[in-house]
């Protein structure tokens, strides 16, 4: 027992995680709190000594003349629900913090221009797949690969190559470019390979040619979507970074919307539509590569590279106040000294290698790799790659397939909004439970609805399109935005590139081999049995989220590394034998019972619920 308690204590003291606090209210009755603390580390010195060692940092990194403002910044990043009661803050800092604290959405007109324009470059993606998706209805004809067997899948490799080359080579180019060119010029590289790349497209002249531009289009798109949500993740602000962040989907799915209205816009050009359609995608990167150069370096990213200077700088133009921006810089800065006394390894390879042999990191990329798989796992991507065929196939016309895509994009961006405001209220594992089920059982139906062969056409194709849009609305409220907003999070400073390079590989690498085997899989397994197949996939979904993915909401980037300290067996134990329990109680029984104790809870909530 003594040894169990010696590790326990210096576990505690490595991870900044305590165990749970005995309390007790008048009436003997234990009050539920978090079994385990993220507790602040700011919190291990006095304020006193907080103030000193901040003022030493200021001075010791060419920031001398900052170094009492970054004292009243660490004391504010101690007791960050005690504004009022910090004797050292001027009426306008205080004043600044308690406007932050009461209008989350608050924020200077840089940080909201950095946030959308990365949005912006998430749309080339969106928009190519939409491009390739109408595309497929003509480009097949124009270079003699119709037809079953080897033909299926030389379009299926032709759709699928960007993603290969995202997942296997883009992806992992992403630490030495952002290494010697930061994170706003690896973006400026990879924004000038998607805007030639679609013209490429356009232009080719053989089914090779195609294949070729897109190889080259797959590496800019792996490398974009490892850095461009790790950029806006590292410049919003804990209250509100889901949202922020989640801006990223948003403008995934605007780029499918937008991709279809082109589809259908050029339609009518005859012989050249489908070049059209390809060669579109370069507009949202030609907007993103002029438009970076306006932007701010990523704070931390300076910091890491050691010019604290200037990674102040950047974080001022990026917060309402010097006084947030202090407090924001100075306590990312103390959680990643405490990273470098863990790291086990400099090199790309190493830290490669932590992302699964690190506790904690390794516990991150379960949570990273299950959500990316599974946003390929639920099927969404055969309708964003192929719902103009499969809409074809099940009896309309060509022009009609594209308005029914069409449709299929608006679903997409209309029910993607309500996530902005659930995914920091709801919580990111929340909402994927959620419509894991629902997505199971809405493409079920679509795969069933093929099965209708007879009566109008109308009633043919429309409880098609019905589920399909029910299947789409379920996507957009979970597992959708939550992929990329959660794999660019959950990674400590250190290893966010190499964690970040994983989660893209799995995710763009499955989604190729979906795109390579689904024209194959519908003859051979049937459109409905393919369906069928997919819907079985989003219940093992389901249970890899429920066992692997940690809620991260409103949590500060640094934080998250104390809330993956916990190990997964525990974490598992605990849902499984209260959280489970406590649902199907509640919400399913519809027992009024308590709520049961968090496994993981921020240091001041706890202090919140011992004061009361």
């Amino acid at each position: 027992m003594d040894d169990e308690k010696q590790f326990t204590d210096s576990t505690e003291k490595a991870t900044g995680i305590t165990s749970e606090p005995e309390m007790a209210d008048p009436a003997g009755r234990r009050k539920s709190v978090a079994l385990n603390i993220v507790e602040n580390p700011l919190k291990r010195s006095t304020p006193q000594q907080t103030v000193v060692d901040a003022q030493a940092y200021a001075e010791s990194h060419g920031m001398a003349e900052h170094a009492a403002l970054f004292g009243r910044g660490a004391l504010v990043a101690r007791d960050p629900d005690k504004i009022e009661t910090i004797a050292e803050l001027d009426e306008e800092e205080r004043a600044a913090l308690v406007y932050e604290r009461e209008h989350k959405w608050h924020g200077p007109v840089m940080l909201w221009y950095s946030i959308s324009l990365c949005a912006i470059g998430a749309a080339t993606q969106g928009w190519d797949q939409t491009g390739s998706n109408g595309a497929n209805l003509s480009f097949p004809e124009a270079f003699g690969i119709t037809g079953s067997g080897r033909n299926e899948w030389v379009v299926g490799s032709i759709n699928a190559v960007i993603f290969l080359t995202a997942g296997l080579i883009g992806a992992f180019i992403v630490d030495p470019l952002n290494h010697y060119f930061g994170r706003r010029g690896e973006i400026f590289i990879t924004a000038v390979i998607l805007t030639v790349t679609p013209i490429g497209s356009g232009l080719a002249q053989s089914w090779e040619g195609l294949f070729a531009a897109r190889f080259v289009m797959g590496i800019g798109i792996g490398a974009k979507n490892a850095t461009v949500p790790i950029y806006s993740a590292e410049m919003a602000p804990a209250r509100i970074r889901g949202a922020l962040v989640m801006f990223w989907q948003l403008w995934v799915v605007a780029g499918i919307f937008l991709g279809f209205c082109a589809n259908v816009i050029v339609k009518g050009t005859g012989d050249i539509s489908w070049r059209l359609q390809l060669g579109s995608a370069f507009i949202p990167s030609f907007i993103l590569g002029c438009g970076i150069f306006f932007c701010p370096e990523s704070p931390r990213w300076l910091m890491k590279h050691g010019k604290h200077d200037k990674g102040f700088k950047s974080m001022v133009r990026l917060r309402a106040h010097p006084i947030i921006a202090a407090r924001d810089f100075y306590y990312s800065n103390v959680i990643y000294v405490e990273e470098l006394k863990l790291a086990r390894g400099a090199g790309y390879f190493a830290r490669m290698w932590d992302c699964f042999a690190v506790p904690r990191i390794r516990r991150a990329n379960y949570g990273a790799s299950t959500v990316m798989i599974g946003q390929q796992m639920c099927g969404i991507n055969i309708i964003s790659f192929y719902s103009s065929s499969i809409f074809e196939r099940a009896g309309y016309s060509g022009d009609q397939a594209l308005y029914a895509s069409l449709g299929y994009g608006a679903i997409q961006v209309v029910f993607t909004i309500p996530t902005l405001f659930l995914i920091d209220t709801k919580g990111r594992r929340t909402l994927t439970l959620i419509t894991f089920p629902l997505m199971c059982i809405f493409l079920l139906a679509a795969g069933l609805s093929l099965l209708k062969n007879t009566g109008s056409p109308g009633a043919q194709i429309g409880p098609v399109i019905l589920f399909v849009y029910l299947f789409t609305i379920a996507y957009s409220l979970g597992e959708g935005p939550v992929a990329f907003q959660y794999s660019a999070e959950v990674f400590p400073t250190i290893q966010r590139e190499q964690g970040m390079a994983w989660a893209v590989c799995i995710n763009n690498t499955f989604a190729g081999v979906l795109s390579l085997t689904f024209p194959r899989m519908q003859t051979v397994m049937t459109p409905t049995g393919a369906f069928g197949f997919y819907a079985g996939l989003n219940l093992i979904a389901w249970f890899m989220v429920f066992a692997f993915v940690r809620e991260t909401k409103q949590l500060t980037l640094e934080e998250l590394d104390q809330v993956f300290s916990v190990p997964t067996s525990k974490f598992i134990s605990h849902e499984l034998t209260v959280w489970l329990p406590y649902f199907l109680k509640r919400h399913v029984l519809r027992q009024n019972i308590p709520k049961p104790p968090q496994i993981i809870e921020k240091e001041e909530k706890v202090a919140k619920v011992i004061e009361e």
